[in-house]
């Protein structure tokens, strides 16, 4: 079967595609996707992940249904699939006219579309769902995955309804996507979405072409300063990442009196105006884009130079995706971080918050007083609460199975718990995540201001072998340079970086050596006394990372959790 289905799935990514190869890892999942089980794969961007479910998609009877997050994406690649001889696709989405989704289900209902995408929102309405399940998919792919999962840095409620949506269409393989998942995300994937007997692909996190570097500043004008200058020398084109829309404003306006084309980038803008920086950036036309994390999921452009951080991002999750931008032609890139740990205040407030105990108890409590369905807009003005309060709120009521969504958006109790204990739930998952956003800030910061590897660290927290990064370093991150010129000359102290304003630290002194085995490699699921249940991310200097249930991300000394038996495991 598996040989038949290896030659079958070549010649169709070589005819219609133009794909001369396929990668070793694309091939084993399109197999699995051909036996028909349950995929996850966990591939860097620009791996070819489309590639999974595009071409067994053209050989399965039956319309390919993708779930995608963002409608600029969907656009992108019905377009490019429309280029492709012999492969049809379409959307149904929000900016389309009823008159145009209503011809798209007449097409699908008479056979003649390949490939479906829809925003997870649309599969909240029950019309969609039973006309999709009329279609008869033959594969249900969940892009950008990691939305599925609470312990994703991207979680997306709206994603939460697709496992159900499984089942009632009736329950056709599932293909799930995404381009960063440690082991625990991956697990959560699995779980949330019911799926089955899964069949796992996980690449390597590595991309050894994107030289790793961070500039540290005490003073933030002198941030502000290099960020400009740094992205002027830079190769073109880039990207830079802006905490706020302001920021991004203002960076592209000191690039563009610069000569630079540059052009800012945020959810403040218009959607035409964000659609033409899309559109304008894809074809060449611009040097830079200065974007907010808002500018670049599906972004397919393999020639972007460098991926510039004005500020630090709020996780090492986001950062790895968004850097991954760099590079995708396998072409020397540069990822570059503009570190002042006083940034780190601004992610910690955005870490912060989270529904008070009083406020989920009345949201229950208002709940439990309706025998059926009840309207959002009702219960607002029942309790008070604004529209983003109560979404919050009802999420978390939702992730319990307090409560769920119909078709129509209507909320409907379930009677699972009384709403004392409901609310109490609740707020106990609020704390849990609220703690992991806080540890995933730690881990961020703990990556600007490791003194080793920084491939190392970075590989280490997604659960990577650390052999991965190179026995005596990678060779291409700011540290591993040091270290080599420290080898071939004096070692001064701190090397002070020219017209920075901050200072880079000397070389790390050699971690200590190994000593007796151990049970608590990568991938061990442990148990702490306190915060329970957990999984090694990585070793690294005598020190475990371990990413915990209760409390997020937890960096332990290796001899202090052996001297006393801190960890045990499962």
């Amino acid at each position: 079967m598996a040989t038949s289905a290896a030659r079958r799935l070549r010649q169709s990514a070589r005819e219609v595609f133009g794909w001369e190869r396929l990668r070793p890892e694309q091939l084993l999942a399109m197999e699995a996707v051909m036996e028909r089980r349950d995929t996850l794969v966990v591939m860097p961007t620009g791996a070819g992940k489309s590639a999974v479910y595009q071409v067994p998609g053209l050989l399965i009877p039956g319309p390919t249904v993708v779930v995608s997050p963002l409608i600029a994406l969907q656009r992108d690649q019905v377009q490019a699939l429309l280029r492709r001889e012999g492969t049809d696709a379409a959307a149904v989405n929000s900016t389309q006219s009823g008159r145009e989704n209503a011809a798209v289900w007449d097409r699908i209902s008479e056979g003649d579309v390949d490939f479906l995408f829809l925003a997870p929102e649309q599969l909240a309405k029950d019309e969609v769902v039973e006309q999709l399940a009329a279609a008869k998919p033959a594969l249900f792919v969940v892009d950008e995955a990691q939305c599925v999962s609470s312990w994703g840095h991207d979680f997306r409620p709206d994603y939460l309804r697709l496992g159900q949506v499984v089942d009632r269409i009736g329950r056709p393989p599932v293909l799930a996507l995404t381009a960063s998942a440690a082991a625990p995300v991956r697990a959560d994937i699995v779980a949330q979405l019911g799926m089955r007997d899964v069949h796992e692909v996980v690449t390597g996190f590595d991309r050894p072409n994107i030289h790793l570097e961070v500039l540290p500043f005490r003073d933030a004008a002198a941030k502000r300063r290099a960020v400009v200058e740094r992205a002027a020398g830079e190769p073109k084109p880039g990207l830079v990442y802006a905490a706020t829309r302001r920021e991004a404003e203002e960076y592209a306006a000191e690039l563009g009196l610069l000569g630079f084309d540059a052009a800012a980038y945020h959810a403040g803008l218009p959607a035409a105006a964000r659609g033409d920086v899309h559109d304008r950036f894809l074809s060449g036309e611009l040097d830079v884009v200065v974007a907010t994390s808002a500018f670049g999921m599906g972004i397919d452009k393999p020639d972007v130079r460098f991926v510039l951080h004005a500020s630090v991002p709020g996780s090492l999750d986001a950062y790895y995706q968004e850097i991954g931008r760099a590079g995708r032609d396998g072409e020397p890139s540069r990822a570059i971080l503009a570190y002042r740990p006083q940034d780190l205040g601004l992610q910690r407030f955005f870490a912060a918050g989270r529904p008070d105990p009083d406020t989920v108890t009345q949201v229950a409590d208002a709940l439990a007083e309706h025998d059926g369905p009840v309207r959002p807009s009702e219960l607002r003005a029942g309790t008070g609460l604004t529209a983003s309060r109560l979404t919050a709120v009802v999420n978390l009521l939702e992730q319990v199975g307090a409560v769920a969504t119909d078709g129509g958006g209507d909320l409907l109790p379930t009677g699972a718990a009384d709403p004392a204990e409901a609310a109490r739930q609740a707020v106990e998952l609020a704390d849990a995540h609220q703690q992991l956003e806080r540890s995933r800030v730690d881990m961020m910061r703990g990556y600007a201001e490791t003194g080793g590897c920084r491939r190392r660290f970075l590989l280490g927290y997604f659960g990577q072998p650390q052999e991965a990064a190179g026995e005596g370093g990678c060779g291409s991150c700011d540290r591993c340079e040091a270290a080599a010129l420290a080898e071939r000359g004096p070692v001064g102290g701190p090397a002070v970086l020219a017209g920075t304003g901050g200072l880079i630290p000397g070389p790390a002194a050699p971690a200590d050596p190994e000593g007796e085995p151990h049970p608590f490699g990568p991938g061990a699921l442990v148990r702490h006394p306190q915060w329970g249940e957990g999984s090694v991310m990585s070793e690294e200097e005598r020190h475990l990372t371990v990413l915990f249930e209760s409390v997020g991300y937890r960096t332990l000394s290796l001899d202090v959790v052996r001297e006393n038996g801190l960890l045990t495991v499962c």
